[in-house]
């Protein structure tokens, strides 16, 4: 008898995703958004940025991510893959990042249990240069 990995157990068209919402990365301020019954196959990069604004200006306990101008969603980690040593984001696969705001989520390579950071590009490009947290300091 195999035990079936996690990101294979459920169908592609009822996947959980966890999607990190990134404030700072200088301070390291994150918080997690855990969606439940998302399609991969028909639910768009564009139509996950939606769900997630939607979720951090409705839900309770968001409102200090409310100012954040978020853009940009990045692949942080797939079930049972390596996870990055920088605790706030992978800056190395620039690849990672979905640019293509019409792919789905399946042909970007999201499968059940997949990470994405979202966050402000801009911030991430200047954390990039200098990446230092006010924890190193």
């Amino acid at each position: 008898m195999s035990e079936q990995l996690s990101n294979q157990a459920r169908p592609r068209q009822d996947a959980t995703i966890t999607v990190r919402i990134i404030k700072s990365f200088k301070f390291r301020t994150e918080r997690s958004l855990v969606f439940h019954h998302i399609d991969l196959i028909a639910t768009t990069v564009s139509q996950l940025k939606q769900i997630a604004i939607s979720a951090v200006a409705t839900q309770p306990g968001w409102k200090p991510y409310r100012t954040v101008v978020l853009d940009t969603l990045k692949l942080y980690t797939k079930a049972h893959g390596a996870k990055t040593s920088n605790l706030i984001i992978n800056l190395d696969h620039d690849e990672w990042i979905l640019n293509n705001e019409q792919s789905t989520l399946a042909d970007v390579g999201f499968e059940n249990e997949t990470e994405v950071s979202f966050f402000n590009r801009a911030d991430y490009e200047d954390f990039k240069l200098n990446p230092e947290t006010s924890w190193d300091v």
